[in-house]
């Protein structure tokens, strides 16, 4: 419930609350003052509640200090039950007719006992909302406090992707700088368009699937620059649409891992990538060929992965499914993720 509606569902009770006593005036009967001097039952009423509501319940209730509390309403309560009984009787004998004010002591208890119990109802009652009130906005504040930590943490692991990927393509061009200078100036241009995909985009909460495919092929196209003839990387992309958005640097770790474990210098090794977008979907689909590490390799370390499925979780918490196999004989490496859009 919004603040605006909180607001016109408490002016529409007062309102009640206030216009209720016009209902026992017919005719030519109805007397102004009579209805304002009548209003001040409705008026404690109010008092009581928003004294709780806005004051009592929040300081002394709500922070555990309930002693505190139970003591202010018993005297407040009890103070303004005797007010309102002897209020009630004064504006009865001005314009009631016949009326006799009740004189017998326990006639008395049991009206002040009455109108105490009715304040007793709103206290109670105030002192309920503002609790609900802490405990939403409570839920509301750990969960921006969630989303916001959320946020900052799928930054930070975007940002320990650049490090790794830029050292990477450093080298492949300082390699092909030896042998071929034209082509090393290409790929100097297409490192500057990946990095600015990498520092503007990066910040972003989504991108256009068009860019980030356009990111993806650049970073291949960079990473083939020192493969041999032997090694078949092939990267097959179908959209619906250029514009639809998603997640960017979702797949970056995948590719670089299928370059770092399955190419081998000497045997034949293949990287099949492809990647489809609909309005409802993307699917990423890479298979390659495995190499495992050897017991003296303890690079990466899995780093790559446990960042693919972390920033699965904080992007697409449970619209995602990842499924990753490797053959019985260890040759080959499949991973899909299929993510709802």
């Amino acid at each position: 419930m919004n603040r605006h509606l909180a607001g016109m569902c408490h002016l529409a009770f007062w309102a009640f609350l206030f216009l209720s006593p016009l209902t026992f005036w017919r005719g030519t009967h109805f007397n102004f003052i009579h209805y304002l001097m009548t209003c001040m039952q409705p008026l404690m009423v109010m008092v009581v509640f928003y004294l709780n509501y806005l004051v009592l319940a929040p300081r002394f209730f709500v922070s555990g200090k309930h002693r505190y509390d139970l003591l202010i309403n018993i005297v407040m309560l009890l103070s303004l039950g005797v007010f309102v009984h002897y209020w009630m009787d004064f504006v009865n004998t001005l314009y009631v007719p016949n009326y006799a004010p009740t004189s017998d002591s326990l006639g008395t208890l049991a009206y002040i006992a009455r109108d105490t119990l009715n304040l007793t109802v709103f206290s109670v009652g105030a002192t309920a909302l503002a609790l609900a009130r802490r405990w939403v906005t409570a839920d509301q504040k750990l969960k921006e406090s969630e989303a916001a930590r959320a946020k900052a943490e799928l930054y930070n692991l975007r940002s320990q992707i650049n490090p790794h990927f830029l050292l990477n393509t450093l080298n492949n061009i300082y390699a092909l700088t030896a042998f071929d200078s034209a082509r090393a100036q290409e790929a100097i241009m297409q490192l500057s368009r990946l990095l600015r995909h990498m520092l503007y985009d990066n910040q972003e909460i989504s991108v256009s699937v068009r860019d980030e495919v356009q990111f993806l092929e650049n970073y291949v196209s960079l990473m083939k620059i020192r493969l041999t003839d032997t090694v078949d990387v092939t990267f097959n992309v179908n959209y619906e649409s250029p514009d639809i958005k998603i997640a960017p640097l979702m797949f970056i770790s995948l590719i670089e891992n299928a370059f770092k474990h399955g190419i081998s210098p000497t045997e034949p090794s293949y990287i099949h990538i492809t990647l489809n977008v609909t309005h409802q979907q993307a699917v990423f689909h890479l298979v390659n060929s495995n190499y495992p590490k050897t017991s003296e390799d303890h690079s990466g370390h899995g780093i790559g992965l446990q960042q693919v499925q972390r920033r699965l979780d904080l992007a697409y918490p449970e619209r995602y499914k990842w499924e990753k196999t490797i053959s019985k004989d260890n040759k080959e490496y499949q991973s899909t993720i299929t993510i709802q859009l």
